[in-house]
């Protein structure tokens, strides 16, 4: 149910009430008998429930496994040689004509 926040015109009062999109907007103030009006806020969100990843919600656990992973991913580019095309190089030296 959406939180909806509301400011008096007269006293300057702002307060907030929980409402269902169904509800009909609050007319009057909770302190004085003056006119409101609706006033446009940051919504606060907060997502519970199934279909949300643990990597949404960072936990202790999560941050060690990640960690970790990053490391394995460190261990195996220093261990890989820097050329690895698999071509054999040959210095000029080696170079004879295909027809001698």
């Amino acid at each position: 149910m959406p939180i909806y926040e509301y400011q008096c015109d007269v006293c300057g009062h702002t307060f907030e009430v929980m409402q269902k999109f169904s509800d009909e907007p609050i007319e009057v103030c909770t302190r004085c008998p003056g006119p409101v009006h609706r006033v446009l806020s940051a919504p606060g969100l907060v997502f519970k429930g199934t279909g949300w990843y643990v990597t949404d919600y960072a936990s202790p656990e999560r941050k060690k496994a990640m960690e970790g992973e990053k490391k394995e991913g460190e261990k195996k580019e220093t261990s890989t040689p820097s050329d690895s095309s698999g071509k054999d190089q040959k210095s000029e030296g080696d170079k004879t004509p295909s027809g001698e």
